[in-house]
């Protein structure tokens, strides 16, 4: 049985912080260049489906362990005519046959599953042959000074923020996972703090 404060408290703390300008402005990025059959990693409040294209995207079938998400993200605006499929699961053991997506999407998810790796293998299983894994993650910043405040603060920020990390490394774990890097790119967000603003982005394909 989850916590009052994960059902009722953190989920407010989550949309004021997962709504804000700088990381709406960075979802926007990614999201509309998926197509086909698309898989939204930590659907979460459903922030994202109001960035999908319709007509380039057959159905985004989105999971997300968090009942209480799941019914935020069910209600969430999404342009006319997009399919969505809202289901329980974790990022780590997708209930999917492999090769049945031709896109999956990660936004400020691999911060907080419990094994990155894990979720990036099963993004992986699932994809068709060569398709693309859009991403846009929070995470380890490659500045010493950042890093180890990071590191100070990584404790009590998961224990505030739904277990949430701010010391993962992002784009350099993809390579491992099977994953070739098509394209990157990387920057601190405006009005964020430094050891929470580390953002990389991009797409990625099964290699």
């Amino acid at each position: 049985m989850t916590s009052f404060y994960d059902r009722k408290i953190l989920p407010r703390l989550l949309t004021c912080a997962c709504t804000s300008p700088p990381m709406m402005k960075q979802r926007a990025k990614v999201v509309p260049r998926a197509t086909g059959r698309v898989l939204e990693l930590g659907i979460g409040m459903g922030l994202n489906l109001a960035s999908y294209n319709p007509a380039a995207v057959q159905v985004v079938v989105g999971v997300d362990p968090s009942a209480e998400l799941r019914a935020l993200a069910q209600a969430a605006p999404k342009p006319d005519g997009l399919k969505v499929e809202v289901l329980d699961g974790t990022a780590e053991a997708l209930p999917f046959e492999d090769a049945s997506f031709d896109t999956v999407v990660c936004t400020f998810t691999l911060c907080s599953v419990h094994t990155p790796s894990a979720a990036l293998a099963e993004a992986r299983r699932v994809l068709k042959p060569g398709g693309g894994f859009l991403f846009c993650e929070h995470g380890l910043a490659p500045d010493a000074d950042v890093a180890k405040w990071q590191r100070f603060w990584d404790p009590l920020w998961s224990a505030m923020a739904g277990g949430c990390h701010i010391t993962r490394p992002v784009a350099s774990t993809l390579p491992a996972a099977g994953f070739k890097v098509d394209w990157l790119e990387t920057m601190y967000l405006p009005g964020t703090p430094r050891i929470a603003g580390w953002n990389e982005w991009g797409r990625a394909t099964t290699a």
